[in-house]
């Protein structure tokens, strides 16, 4: 009896074995690309992948932002015209809703790295590439308003507009209120969310936009829904079960021969 049920799981651990082997060759790939090893991402170049991790600065080091001047890793900024639009009827019963207008917006294209939770940002990195990218959630570091100036009337100037970068541009309907700017950014140690294509340039690895379309690029998500990889629990499963059947199958295979 010992004899049976032994070779039974001699057989049940062979051939759990290329399942193992399997397992364990996929959740260590699965975990070279949950910790952002360049070396893993590159053997990956071309495929679509959702990444984490915590921005680090880039080969240019850490920017400043073009309107705040705030320390960060990617900026962009926009500027809002509101005016009162010309109004047809010209009656008392009029009312008169003000509208804007976007006449600038800029993006910063320096690359910014990618490293996993715990590491040195400055040591080895995947880096991005945001150049029109789309990102979702970057924190808002200002957001004021600036009056038109008005003749007779002192108004606090204008600081923000020689910072601007890129033309301003766009048709100036109606009667100018106010301009408002606005900046976003995301900063050094934030936990980032990039889904695109790993590229490598130059020998380093680089996240860029897929064919056709955008990098997307998403600040402050929660880090716990990318720490259960399915593969670990899988592979994990497979070697327990492999090493049960091995194992108790070669004792009571042994103590089978023994005791016949």
């Amino acid at each position: 009896m010992l004899l049976v049920i032994g070779s039974a799981l001699l057989v049940a651990a062979v051939v759990l074995l290329p399942l193992t082997v399997i397992g364990l060759r996929r959740w260590l790939r699965r975990r070279g690309i949950t910790r952002l090893r360049p070396a893993t991402l590159a053997s990956h170049e071309g495929e679509r992948l959702t990444l984490t991790g915590v921005a680090a600065p880039g080969p240019e080091g850490t920017l400043s932002s073009s309107l705040a001047g705030n320390d960060c890793v990617w900026h962009g900024h926009e500027v809002l015209r509101h005016y009162w639009p010309l109004n047809r009827d010209t009656g008392d019963s009029a009312v008169r809703e003000r509208a804007c207008d976007s006449i600038a917006d800029h993006m910063s294209e320096d690359l910014f790295g990618l490293v996993a939770e715990g590491d040195d940002p400055k040591g080895e990195r995947v880096f991005v590439d945001p150049a029109g990218c789309e990102q979702r959630g970057a924190e808002l570091c200002l957001q004021r308003l600036v009056e038109r100036p008005k003749p007779g009337v002192a108004t606090v100037a204008d600081d923000l507009l020689s910072r601007v970068k890129g033309r301003i541009s766009g048709v100036f309907r109606g009667e100018t209120i106010e301009f408002e700017y606005r900046e976003w950014v995301i900063r050094p140690g934030r936990i980032v969310r990039v889904t695109g294509v790993p590229a490598v340039r130059d020998g380093q690895v680089v996240i860029t936009a897929p064919e056709g379309g955008k990098l997307l690029v998403e600040p402050d998500v929660d880090l716990q829904e990318d720490r259960t990889p399915p593969r670990r629990t899988e592979a994990l499963s497979l070697t327990a079960a492999f090493t049960v059947c091995a194992v108790a199958g070669s004792v009571l295979l042994l103590l089978g021969i023994s005791v016949g």
